[in-house]
């Protein structure tokens, strides 16, 4: 079965797949190649619900990040050289690893079904940022400086309130998702005590836990 034989019977998956491209036109090689390696580690789990492959050029360096979302869990994957198929060569196989490094505690989170609540999230405006678009249209550098420099002491405010859900989670499996998402912080309801808790990624490489409860 040749490549595109491959990436078109991938196309039509249940889940849904994205590439893109940030400062580089993606190719229908580079395209097809990239779903041909995200296909072969299809097998590791039948759960998956969305994969986004974004592929970015940076002077000599050639990104792909892959972000796969597998029922309530999301996979980070970034791999960095100066060719792109080596660089979707790494990423998926990134992928791969984290997806057998967890193979078994994935397994026990699903059939668990973490129950989760609603907590409401307030976006702040960033004050600078609204006098960003002036330092495009304002040729005087001293009236732009001044300009920016009270927009840095007025107060924020509330652009927009979200709601987002907290799971409850054990300690593990607070670890393992931060692990695999790649982000910075988690905050989760521990299983265990029933309290609000945020899991972080400390800079020694450890994991810390504050309890604001």
């Amino acid at each position: 079965m040749s490549r595109k034989t491959k990436a078109l019977e991938f196309a039509d998956e249940t889940y849904n797949i994205t590439i893109t491209g940030r400062h580089v036109e993606v190719t229908d090689s580079m395209k097809d190649y990239a779903m041909e390696k995200i296909f072969k580690i299809e097998r590791f789990s039948n759960r998956i619900l969305d994969v986004v492959v974004t592929m970015d050029i940076q002077k000599i360096n050639h990104i792909v990040d892959i972000v796969m979302k597998i029922d309530h869990l999301k996979i980070k994957s970034s791999a960095n050289s100066t060719d792109m198929y080596m660089s979707i060569d790494s990423a998926v196989h990134k992928l791969k690893e984290q997806l057998l490094r967890y193979k078994d505690k994935i397994q026990d989170h699903y059939m668990r079904s973490p129950k989760t609540q609603d907590m409401n999230v307030n976006v702040f405006q960033n004050p600078v940022a609204r006098g960003s678009d002036l330092e495009e249209v304002n040729a005087d550098i001293e009236e732009e400086s001044r300009r920016r420099l009270e927009d840095g002491f007025r107060p924020h405010h509330i652009v927009k309130s979200e709601t987002r859900p907290i799971k409850n989670l054990t300690n593990d499996e607070a670890i393992m998702k931060l692990e695999l998402s790649g982000d910075t912080f988690l905050i989760f309801r521990c299983e265990d005590d029933q309290k609000i808790k945020v899991i972080y990624r400390r800079n020694d490489g450890n994991y810390g836990i504050i309890e604001p409860e």
